[in-house]
């Protein structure tokens, strides 16, 4: 029986498997070239999972071959160029000599052709950061902050054709530790996909063994390049290239600290703070990323149900709507003091697709917005010019009604933390109302109790 198993195949020569053992199928706009009757070619190899993945390269490299405009040249009807063996040469009314094979593509050749395939598999923030970040890190660019250019490093890999023992030099590339390895899990990615498509010689993935060059312990304590092209030794790495520090900032409001601010924003003498004050309540009353709050409309809660829906998520950065930061729907169960909240917002006329949470002018909040509002310390200071307004947690902090100032973000690690230490409350019904596994909670979003002390042993 004839089956066809992979998506991952050429258009007009298909993969089969015929009573145990590969061949291809080609498509009948071939027929002219076989005679005008052939349309199976037997490979001689088991159908294995190994021997598969080599027939998908073998159908590619000729379906390339027959739909060039030099195709006379390119494609040999005997098979050879294929690795194949065939009784039906003879037959073929076309012969052509087998053209000398092309040189390795460049590391930037490969990279250009693997992001037009990444590109729909990454959130557009993401690829943003695979586009300039990595690019520019595989040419060897440094952006000098001082100068405000880009200055060459010399490490870049751009122009390098592939080779065996090009993956080591990766390390050298200006990144920072997390960043550097998405880069050559990347890198590793792209290689895999040459070696399916038949695209390169290599037998053996070069950047494979970057990562015991990069976890080694001597290099460990090398010293890197920043961004202004000055040198960080060791110790002040780890700083420098430390991503996304609010996440891993684990402080939390304490509940009275909570209420505080909410009470602040409801009472405030700006309109915009009122305004804002039932976002601010629910960002600490789900824990929800501020984007999905920013996208949240009437249709997606589902009061009836006893559930939030949240899909969608608003970027600030490029003003659009796109999934949740990692690509996962899920379902919030709402709980008592929360469906009274949105009992008591929920307008009467509302309809389903309206905003739960607009400006004053009926638009979307945006990061910059909420930080307008929120403030931050020194924020009033901004491109050297001296602004008057000061956001309302920052005034609580100065008045002395709140311990410390702490981002927007920690609305999420204050709702996290409480509900943690709440008697009997299930940390992976948690974690999957927030969007994190029960681990992610314990390591990344759970405070520290300070008044807690260790027992004396």
């Amino acid at each position: 029986m004839t089956q066809a198993r992979s998506n991952h195949v050429p258009d007009t020569i298909k993969v089969q498997s015929d009573n145990g053992s590969l061949r291809l199928q080609f498509s009948t706009q071939y027929n002219p070239i076989f005679g005008g009757k052939r349309k199976h070619q037997g490979l001689g190899m088991k159908d294995t999972p190994d021997n598969w993945a080599k027939a998908v390269g073998i159908a590619w490299r000729i379906q390339e071959d027959l739909q060039h405009t030099d195709w006379q040249k390119l494609f040999d009807p005997s098979f050879a160029k294929y690795g194949l063996k065939t009784k039906y040469a003879a037959e073929l009314k076309l012969a052509a000599p087998i053209p000398q094979p092309e040189p390795e593509m460049t590391v930037g050749q490969m990279w250009e052709d693997y992001l037009i395939w990444k590109q729909p598999q990454l959130q557009p923030t993401t690829f943003e950061i695979w586009r300039n970040t990595f690019t520019n890190a595989l040419k060897g660019l440094v952006w000098n902050k001082k100068t405000s250019i880009f200055l060459d490093t010399q490490n870049g890999l751009w122009e390098v054709p592939l080779s065996t023992d090009i993956g080591k030099n990766v390390s050298e590339l200006s990144l920072g530790a997390k960043n550097k390895g998405l880069l050559i899990g990347a890198l590793k990615e792209a290689f895999t996909r040459l070696q399916s498509l038949g695209k390169t010689k290599l037998t053996v993935n070069p950047f494979v063994i970057v990562g015991g060059v990069t976890e080694n312990k001597t290099d460990k304590y090398k010293s890197a390049i920043n961004t202004d092209g000055g040198t960080l030794e060791w110790w002040e790495v780890k700083a420098d290239t430390e991503v996304n520090p609010e996440e891993r900032d684990r402080r939390a409001f304490t509940k009275d600290e909570r209420d505080i601010i909410i009470k602040a924003f409801y009472e405030s003498d700006k309109a915009s703070c009122r305004q804002a004050a039932p976002l601010i309540e629910f960002l600490f009353l789900t824990g929800c990323r501020s984007g999905e709050a920013f996208a949240l409309r009437w249709q997606d809660i589902k009061l009836d149900r006893g559930y939030i829906f949240f899909y969608k998520s608003y970027s600030t950065r490029l003003k659009n709507i796109q999934q949740t930061k990692d690509g996962v729907d899920r379902l919030f169960k709402i709980y008592p003091k929360l469906n009274n909240f949105l009992l008591r917002i929920k307008p009467a006329d509302v309809k389903p697709t309206d905003l739960v949470f607009a400006k004053l002018n009926g638009k979307s909040y945006d990061s910059g917005a909420l930080g307008k509002i929120w403030n931050k310390p020194n924020a009033s200071v901004y491109m050297g010019v001296r602004h008057e307004y000061v956001g309302v947690v920052t005034q609580l902090v100065e008045s002395g009604a709140i311990s410390c100032y702490l981002s927007p973000y920690h609305t999420r690690h204050t709702f996290i933390t409480l509900m943690a230490r709440h008697d009997g409350v299930d940390l992976i019904l948690l974690g999957a109302c927030c969007g994190n596994s029960a681990d992610i909670i314990q390591r990344h979003y759970l405070g520290v109790n300070i008044s807690s002390v260790l027992p004396d042993i």
